[in-house]
């Protein structure tokens, strides 16, 4: 009876071991960094990163968000660096510069840390063993935005680039030339509100049979409609940009400006999470890359989209 005792006090403490170390295990959290190139100022991002976060909470993750305080790639690889020294569950990171990025997300993938990555680059990024890339093609987006002013009566057109050598942007602005069989430039500022201003209005005064207008963010679109309308001069242009902002769904709701080229950007923070979140505990991914975009705003459809976008979902 005493070693019949002793068996089942032995056996009931193995299976509260057993079971304990279940629950923790299934309490334990994962956790994830997410390394953007995004400046504090831009809306767009504040948006993926809600989306990040929304996830993180759903399936009870640890999420970490990096970017660096001004558009600037040997800080953004630094933050790289750092965050696959520190060993997460996984990596999300926006791919801007290859020759910048390659290198930290090949060790982080080296390594065995799953990264995907996300807004720009989805067109290299695979050769660093990345798991997925979730966001747009942004040669593709700039082309349809070229079309889309065309069938508009627009025949030549100019692109604020904002940030020149992110790829993903000077790719939008490649597609938006190629789509207006050269008949279209890229015009080069800083992201600077009153530079942009002042170079849009510079460009036009020399360029005087451009009738399109693409920027490539809110960053820029906001001080490039500034002006437009001290010209008083909105129904003269044909003006389109990327992303979507408070300001910008206000003006094509008013029908000052034409078109906003939306991809989506809370899914790509909230899809990433959910995606390394499945992968570290179920080995599940999706079977190729995910788009969220392109998708185009006009005047007869931003009025749904505002209500989302003061929640920070668009």
């Amino acid at each position: 009876m005493a070693r019949l005792t002793q068996w089942l006090l032995a056996s009931t403490t193995a299976a509260a071991l057993i079971a304990g170390s279940a629950q923790a295990q299934e309490q334990e959290e994962n956790r994830f960094v997410m390394v953007t190139h995004g400046i504090p100022s831009d809306p767009f991002w504040s948006v993926v990163k809600n989306g990040a976060e929304a996830a993180a909470e759903q399936v009870g993750a640890e999420l970490e968000y990096r970017a660096p305080s001004t558009f600037d790639m040997a800080k953004m690889q630094q933050l790289v660096d750092a965050a696959v020294a520190s060993n997460p569950d996984g990596l999300i990171v926006s791919f801007t510069d290859e020759d910048a990025l390659g290198s930290a997300v090949q060790n982080a993938t080296d390594r065995g840390i799953p990264v995907i990555t996300i807004n720009s680059g989805g067109d290299v990024a695979s050769k660093y063993g990345t798991k997925l890339h979730i966001g747009q093609s942004e040669y593709e987006a700039g082309k349809q935005a070229a079309e889309r002013m065309q069938e508009m009566g627009v025949e030549k057109g100019v692109c604020v680039n904002h940030e020149q050598g992110n790829q993903g942007l000077d790719q939008r602005c490649d597609g938006f030339v190629e789509g207006f069989d050269g008949n279209a430039e890229q015009l080069a500022t800083t992201y600077d509100p009153t530079s942009i201003r002042s170079a849009i209005i510079a460009y036009l005064n020399e360029n005087s049979d451009v009738r399109g207008i693409l920027t490539l963010g809110t960053l820029a679109a906001e001080p490039m409609l500034r002006a437009i309308r001290e010209q008083g001069a909105t129904d003269m242009f044909t003006l389109g940009t990327f992303d979507l902002s408070p300001s910008i769904l206000d003006a094509l709701h008013a029908g000052d400006m034409d078109f906003a080229i939306d991809q989506q950007q809370y899914l790509q923070g909230y899809l990433p999470v959910m995606f390394l979140d499945q992968f570290v505990r179920n080995g599940l991914l999706p079977a190729g890359d995910v788009p969220t975009g392109p998708g185009f705003v006009t005047q007869e459809n931003a009025e749904q989209v505002i209500e989302l976008s003061n929640q920070g979902i668009r």
